[in-house]
């Protein structure tokens, strides 16, 4: 699980490999995981009075979570389409995810498919550390 997460991070801008379905789930669940735990420290300072140093301190949390949140955006685009290449698709198979209600469901449908053995993407995440 943490191997997974690591790989996750490492390799971010890596597009041409593969990855399995722990590679992929373990980041996400974890990602949720900081994401909640975030949230809710960040939430308690809500309650605080609006003083000018705890609206500062609002603004620093919201611009912490926007660069967590892209970094993750970013990470999970690229995960998504080693997932994909595990599944041999091309990673073009992304873009069903402008198809409005559909398409996150047919994206999470090719998420959970088992690996094919022939793929087209012979190196797995694991292979470029």
């Amino acid at each position: 699980m943490i191997e997974a997460y690591k790989e996750y991070w490492s390799n971010i801008t890596v597009m041409d490999a593969r990855a399995t379905r722990g590679q992929y789930w373990w980041p996400q669940v974890l990602n949720y995981l900081v994401l909640f735990i975030y949230g809710m420290i960040t939430n308690i300072s809500q309650y605080y009075n609006f003083e000018t140093q705890e609206f500062i301190k609002l603004n620093i949390y919201a611009f912490i979570f926007m660069g967590l949140t892209f970094a993750i955006w970013l990470a999970n685009f690229t995960v998504r389409a080693r997932r994909l290449h595990d599944t041999n698709r091309s990673n073009w198979w992304v873009l069903v995810y402008l198809i409005p209600l559909f398409g996150p469901i047919i994206m999470f449908v090719f998420m959970v498919l088992p690996s094919k053995s022939y793929s087209r993407w012979s190196v797995n995440q694991s292979e470029l550390s």
